[in-house]
């Protein structure tokens, strides 16, 4: 068929079916060489338009067709998660199984370059209850306001304010909570058009990793470390008694976590839940808890959510004592495999 196009296609200004048999300088009285086989069939006659004149193939069409889909599948693989959150709304999170380039080309793999592509994404979370007050950080995940942070910053909270880094306030309701897991989803009241950040995947992360912390470190926003990523699976035990972290708020803020048998920043309470934490060497300090470990990339790998003191936990200072380089964030896959139960409202 493709060889019948070709003749076709090659022979289109003769009006008559073209002979490949016939020569120009045959004589007519000549005899035809019966050696010779038979001529094969004729290619057909392209069909004739009402005016008279022969369609001509269009074979370079298809050609031109495929190499546009090609263009396009290439632009819409480069930019996945963009144009699956552009396109389906501002409630859905910008997500990646692999790692996205957030930051742009020319500052890839520096440290500026990861702060400015995604310090945009990062807020500031104060909750307040009778008990107390507590200040941390979130992740925003939808352009329409929706955060990720910890359950221990906004656990029993009766008012939770939000700025975000353009220095706008807004009002937040609690979603829902994940005690055991110590994540929780609030929502902003009144928000649009922000910059959601990439969550990317927690199973690529590698000791050595280099990573950057942004969070509120003392109530100071948008405060940015960097690191590595010192170990995976740690075994990070927090407190999931509401009263005992309300307490902890009052008395400055602290983490109440433990690791290893021993209990630092005050005490976990008789309610405490396990889960896996990535540990890195990236400063970490109360006001971190609920921001982000990111990936050079400029994804987020992590949820803060600990840090190790060297304070003495009894000690009155233990709440304020600074980081010594070993904080522990929750991976990512965590946070998406819980996403649903805590956009349900979930309460544990």
């Amino acid at each position: 068929m493709t060889e019948s196009l070709r003749r076709s296609g090659e022979h289109h200004e003769y009006d008559a079916p073209y002979d490949p048999y016939a020569s120009s300088h045959a004589n007519p009285a000549n005899p035809v060489n019966p050696e010779w086989p038979p001529p094969p069939a004729q290619p057909p006659v392209p069909p004739v338009s009402p005016d008279g004149g022969h369609h001509r193939p269009r074979r370079r069409r298809p050609l031109a067709l495929l190499a546009t889909v090609a263009v396009v599948a290439a632009a819409v693989g480069g930019g996945t998660a963009y144009g699956i959150q552009e396109l389906t709304g501002s409630d859905t999170v910008a997500s990646s199984a692999t790692s996205t380039q957030v930051v742009p080309s020319s500052q890839k793999g520096t440290v500026s370059g990861v702060a400015k592509a995604v310090s945009p994404s990062i807020v500031e979370v104060n909750a307040e209850s009778n008990a107390g007050s507590s200040t941390g950080a979130g992740v925003i995940i939808t352009s329409g306001g929706e955060i990720v942070t910890n359950n221990h910053v906004v656990a029993g909270a009766s008012s939770v304010k939000v700025t975000t880094s353009d220095g706008k306030r807004y009002r937040a309701e609690v979603v829902g909570t994940d005690s055991k897991k110590d994540l929780a989803l609030i929502k902003l009241s009144g928000a649009s058009g922000l910059k959601a950040a990439t969550l990317g995947d927690s199973a690529g992360v590698q000791v050595g990793d280099q990573v950057v912390a942004i969070g509120s470190p003392e109530g100071l926003t948008g405060t940015v470390t960097s690191g590595i990523v010192s170990a995976l699976d740690r075994d990070v035990t927090v407190s999931t008694d509401e009263g005992q972290q309300q307490q902890q708020r009052g008395q400055g803020g602290g983490w109440p976590f433990e690791f290893g048998g021993r209990q630092f920043n005050g005490d976990t309470g008789s309610s405490t839940t396990t889960y896996k934490a990535i540990q890195t060497d990236a400063s970490l300090n109360p006001g971190n808890s609920g921001g982000a470990l990111i990936d050079m990339n400029g994804n987020i790998v992590g949820i803060n959510s600990a840090m190790y003191s060297s304070a003495d936990a009894s000690s009155s200072q233990s709440s304020s004592a600074g980081s010594v380089g070993l904080g522990f964030a929750i991976p990512v896959n965590t946070l998406k495999a819980d996403l649903a139960t805590l956009r349900a409202g979930s309460t544990g």
